[in-house]
């Protein structure tokens, strides 16, 4: 056995080595399904808590942020068709966490606001968000916090608007 051979020289070598960009994007995409799946069984286990899906949960959220938006608008800020809001917001309407509104600027337009029953819901989201992100990020320190945030928002900025990310 040549010492290029030995257990260490292997563990040396392979930690030298380059990711390819597709084990980071694969680690990532992973590690944010498990995260999301985490997630979602402890939502689903609150008391009084509503089936919130992925697109369900970015298109309550994407409401909030702005207060009051319109339908279209909404459609290009996630970059889903207008037939795919129109579904969602149908299903959400139903379970009344989101209310059509006129909008007194276009006639023709029509404004989502959430519900009271929604903003509860929220509650529920931000505090679990909180813990289970306390969870996840406890066995990091400082400065690896600082490094993660900084790569995930850094590759996020780089996303293309067309799937979902960076303005052109």
């Amino acid at each position: 056995m040549t010492s290029e051979d030995s257990p260490h020289a292997q563990q040396t070598q392979e930690a030298l080595r380059t990711p390819t960009a597709s084990e980071v994007i694969m680690t990532l995409i992973a590690t944010s399904h498990r995260i999301q799946r985490v997630f979602n069984a402890r939502l689903s286990r609150q008391k009084g808590a509503v089936k919130l899906s992925g697109p369900r949960l970015r298109l309550l959220m994407a409401v909030e942020e702005v207060g009051r938006l319109r339908m279209g608008d909404l459609a290009e800020d996630l970059g889903i068709t207008a037939r795919t809001v129109t579904t969602l917001v149908d299903a959400l309407e139903r379970e009344g966490l989101l209310a059509r509104l006129p909008d007194p600027i276009d006639r023709r337009a029509t404004l989502l606001a959430l519900t009271e029953k929604a903003r509860t819901q929220f509650e529920q989201v931000r505090s679990l968000q909180m813990e289970l992100g306390e969870e996840l990020i406890a066995p990091l320190d400082t400065q690896q916090r600082r490094l993660l945030l900084d790569l995930l928002s850094r590759l996020n900025q780089e996303v293309p608007m067309e799937e979902g990310g960076r303005e052109e």
